[in-house]
């Protein structure tokens, strides 16, 4: 009798491996180390997304104080999909530039689409105001028309709101980490956004999804931060199918852009498959080497790690409208950026981010 009752139980190995095996996917996703995962996933029944949920329900406001004490905000933290039209009066907006360096772009590339999609690892607080002024200086720099941004913290959003003053922001989540769009107001025009849920994540990932218009032409815009971890791969692969579905169904005279952390592996895009209207931008252009890596830990020194990890995990893909006299979308260029170090002497993300643009016609 004892030995059957025995058998029953779970082996105390099983348990140890399954516990470790979490406290490795909550320290990647939390941005923390395995001590912290085991005290929140120990408080919470060893249930992922209920110890994540409390590990980000811890307050971050003070992220940004040392350096933008003058102006925090104190009032009740804004609604997600809420956008700002005014300026406050006592914003800088980082991402003007200076009549030095400012310049006018020349009529070919003024018809052009550009677009930056970054993970900027906000879960990552050392040095993240730097940080954060870093991508304020890339957005100088290149001027993106749109901007996807995954791994956004409320006090990043925050200080973005007053540094970018001439870009829209839209937020995709409640609390936690989330994504979100940068829309140049001067150039895309905003007709409304929405957030798709996915309902087995257990990282608290979704799809962000806004209607835009550039020069009278209609785009569909999405952002999203896959599952990560390698042994989460089945999510993922349901995760792009929600967004390749949605690429492939939107109206025939809709261009539908769609930016992010995916997390995916090659085979894995290869077991789901790409509708024949929708293109991976980095392949079509070529599949250049130098921007072939997104995550790589040779190149890039922000997460410290013994180990080399090469892999293209941030993607674009394209589905350009395909109604008969209604302008094609093209990709013409790609760029990898966030590769030069800060004077804090760390990058501004873990991951480098895309530049691309498009052309119109």
């Amino acid at each position: 009798m004892a030995s059957t009752s025995d058998s029953d139980k779970p082996s105390v190995s099983n348990v140890e491996e399954n516990r470790r095996r979490l406290c490795e996917e909550f320290a990647t996703v939390a941005g923390s180390d395995t001590a912290v995962a085991q005290c929140y996933l120990a408080e919470n029944e060893w249930e992922m997304e209920r110890a994540l949920n409390s590990f980000f329900e811890a307050d971050m406001e003070k992220v940004f104080d040392v350096e933008d004490s003058p102006e925090t905000d104190s009032g009740p933290a804004p609604k997600r999909i809420k956008t700002e039209t005014k300026p406050q009066e006592d914003c800088i907006d980082l991402t003007k530039g200076s009549p030095s360096t400012a310049q006018k772009p020349s009529e070919e590339d003024d018809g052009k689409l550009s677009l930056i999609t970054w993970n900027v690892d906000g879960l990552d607080t050392d040095n993240l105001g730097e940080r954060a002024r870093g991508l304020c200086s890339y957005l100088v720099l290149y001027t993106p028309d749109i901007v996807f941004l995954q791994e956004l913290i409320p006090p990043y959003v925050q200080y973005l709101k007053k540094r970018a003053v001439s870009y829209l922001i839209i937020e995709g989540g409640e609390e936690g980490y989330f994504t979100g769009m940068m829309l140049k107001k001067s150039r895309v025009k905003f007709e409304g956004s929405e957030i798709v849920t996915y309902p087995t994540t257990q990282m608290m990932r979704n799809l962000l999804v806004t209607q835009v218009t550039f020069k009278d032409q209609k785009l569909c815009l999405m952002t999203s931060h896959f599952e990560s971890c390698r042994g989460h791969a089945e999510e993922r692969m349901k995760q792009l199918r929600v967004v390749m579905q949605r690429m492939k169904d939107a109206p025939d005279d809709v261009a539908v852009l769609f930016g992010g952390d995916t997390n995916l592996r090659d085979p894995e895009v290869a077991k789901v498959g790409l509708p024949s209207t929708v293109s991976d931008v980095w392949e079509r252009l070529g599949k250049q080497e130098h921007c072939r890596y997104t995550w790589d830990t040779k190149a890039n020194s922000n997460k410290s790690v013994t180990y080399i990890s090469r892999c293209r995990f941030d993607r674009v893909y394209l589905r350009p409208a395909t109604k008969d006299g209604v302008p094609r979308l093209a990709p013409d260029h790609m760029a990898l950026v966030g590769m030069e170090k800060l004077d804090c002497g760390r990058y501004t993300s873990d991951h480098w981010g895309i530049y691309c643009s498009f052309s119109v016609g």
